[in-house]
């Protein structure tokens, strides 16, 4: 190879060959990132970082020494190309080897002495050779050109944190969060959600093996760095079968244009992958204002805490970056959907805050957020929410077909849904419905949810199976080892039920809901004496704070105790319980369902 040129990675795919003078090439002084080291050699990402790492290309790192940020000199990199003892695309046919010594001859006479048979077949050798080269060309060059499948599901793993600063991490996981929400708005590509690709921020697994458990076709991989107002996000995607790059790009831009770099980034992916884009999804992609650096920052800092932690004290710190973004920038969307999601939080069973102080901000914070922008996505879903739990049917189900209609493939949306439907007693549309969010999304629907419908549907089996396989990957998750207490009991298995339910109950630190079905499970156990004192102790807890009325309701109902279950049941009409959404369908009712009262109750909820 001439001193001078660079041979294009046309010759490797079997195509035309041509030169390009080094001295022609990019004149800068530095090449700084990646991106830039393959366009100077004219190859991709990968291939330069096999070189640097097999072939000795000489790449410098970064203060910081993170793998992302690197330079490389133009210089340094002419001298290392010309000293190459190959050609590199011969090196490239065999990556990991070196390539063998040429045996070099004394003299003539030593060759003359070389028997003519033996020349013959050393001859027929180079020939057989080069042949099988040739083929392997042809065969590469075609495998090269072969279309590949179509991309039709995406997850976006969390962006590396490149600052050098881990109280930078919050920027990192916005980015991430706000990538999923503008993708997630094209109706012909499955996103996976924000919580579930969480769980692998630092993968042990290969890119292959992350897919197969998400079930996407695509991996998109990022980084991003701050330097003072300015941030720089490197992504490129991966495909999920064979672990190759197809596209990588680099933006950099002030904070204030952030929301502009999310557009840019979505609309990019969505072009590489071929997504089909709808005339107002490609207008919701676009769709970018400047946004005040310390107004976003606010925001996100509010959304990684979220994101993190549902204790009191986490939601209550996310309530306070959330109003300080919408104290400096009233007309920030996001900023109120994220102080919805935190109230409605607070009001779950396993914080203990009463509904009546969280569900009223929930809604009007979710309303605020649509009011700015009808089309965001995450506000019909959690307004849904909360007007179920409000028993407000018909409004709750024209959000979650709202939702629906702008997202098909939200798996939140279909998991609200399914419960709505089995509220109404539409049991094995229900069944579908969240079997769908599963197949959507198996980490952010699990098998804690269907389980849930399951028991609602009485098939008290099936739910077991789907709680014990989603805890067999998350053993800790409190939400679902209390639905699988309620199944146990309900399939006459009491006393296994009581592990599971103690679990959770440590893990919630204290959930009274829980403890209200271990009553239930002790006495349906034959140990009466230990439901009795459990129930003891709630009574105490209600005198110093909040116990929710369901949790007495589950503990009378267990004790047959019916009397006094039904006023509980009065008591949880009142607080708008979260149980009495189930009134139709819950197994724990079946015993009263006759009774003229619990039928008065069905009709004062709406559902009779």
């Amino acid at each position: 190879m001439p001193a001078t040129s660079w041979i294009s990675p046309e010759i490797a795919m079997g195509g035309p060959s041509f030169e390009i003078p080094l001295a022609e090439r990019l004149p800068e002084k530095r090449l700084d990132s990646w991106k830039e080291i393959a366009v100077y050699l004219n190859r991709d990402v990968t291939t330069v970082q096999r070189w640097e790492k097999r072939e000795g290309m000489p790449v410098h790192r970064h203060v910081h020494e993170k793998r992302g940020s690197v330079y490389a000199l133009p210089e340094e990199i002419d001298s290392w190309v010309q000293s190459r003892r190959l050609p590199l695309e011969e090196a490239e046919l065999t990556p990991d080897t070196e390539p063998l010594p040429i045996p070099q001859a004394d003299s003539g006479d030593r060759i003359s002495n070389i028997p003519r048979s033996r020349l013959w077949f050393a001859f027929a050798a180079i020939v057989l050779l080069a042949l099988l080269s040739a083929v392997w060309f042809l065969l590469r060059g075609r495998s090269k050109g072969a279309i590949q499948p179509a991309v039709r599901s995406l997850a976006v793993l969390p962006f590396r944190n490149l600052s050098g600063d881990p109280s930078q991490e919050y920027l990192a996981d916005g980015m991430t969060e706000a990538l999923i929400g503008r993708l997630t708005e094209i109706h012909d590509l499955r996103v996976i959600s924000h919580t579930s690709v969480m769980r692998f921020g630092n993968p042990q697994l290969s890119v292959p093996e992350i897919a197969k458990i998400l079930g996407v076709d695509a991996v998109v991989e990022g980084s991003v760095t701050q330097e003072g107002n300015r941030i720089r996000v490197t992504a490129q995607l991966i495909r999920g079968t064979t672990d190759t790059h197809f596209w990588s790009e680099t933006y950099d831009r002030e904070m204030r244009d952030a929301l502009t770099l999310e557009s840019e980034l979505a609309q990019a992916i969505a072009e590489k992958v071929k997504a089909t884009v709808t005339g107002e999804e490609r207008q919701r992609l676009r769709a970018a204002r400047p946004v005040a650096p310390e107004v976003y920052e606010s925001y996100l800092r509010g959304r990684f805490v979220l994101s993190r932690g549902n204790s009191r004290a986490e939601l209550e710190q996310s309530i306070g970056d959330f109003e300080d973004a919408i104290n400096k920038d009233p007309t920030f969307a996001p900023a109120y959907l994220g102080l919805a999601q935190a109230y409605s939080n607070l009001g779950t069973v396993f914080v203990g805050v009463s509904p009546a102080e969280t569900r009223p901000r929930a809604m009007l914070f979710a309303r605020k957020a649509l009011a700015i922008d009808p089309g965001l996505v995450g506000a019909h879903v959690l307004l849904a929410n909360v007007l179920q739990r409000e028993w407000q049917w018909a409004e709750a189900e024209t959000e979650y077909r709202r939702a629906l209609q702008l997202n098909p493939n939200g798996a939140n949306a279909h998991a609200g849904l399914a419960l709505w439907l089995v509220c109404e007693g539409r049991r094995e549309e229900a069944i579908e419905e969240v079997q769908r969010g599963q197949e959507l999304d198996p980490i952010e629907v699990s098998g804690g949810n269907v389980s849930w419908i399951l028991f609602q549907a009485h098939r008290y089996d099936e739910a077991i199976r789907e709680s014990r396989s989603a805890l067999a990957v998350n053993p800790d998750d409190a939400n679902t080892l209390s639905g699988l207490g309620f199944a146990l009991i309900a399939n006459n298995q009491p006393a296994e039920a009581i592990p599971a339910l103690e679990k959770a109950i440590a893990l919630s630190k204290g959930s009274p809901a829980a403890t209200g079905v271990l009553i239930r499970a002790y006495a349906h156990a034959g140990r009466r004496d230990d439901a009795l004192r459990l129930l003891a102790e709630l009574k105490r807890r209600k005198e110093t704070g909040y116990v929710p009325a369901a949790a007495f309701v589950n503990a009378y109902l267990g004790l047959g105790e019916n009397e006094q279950a039904f006023g509980w049941l009065e008591q949880a009409y009142k607080e708008r319980s979260n149980i009495l959404q189930f009134l139709i369908t819950h197994p724990y009712f079946d015993p009263v369902r006759e009774d003229p009262r619990f039928m008065d109750l069905v009709r004062r909820v709406g559902l009779g």
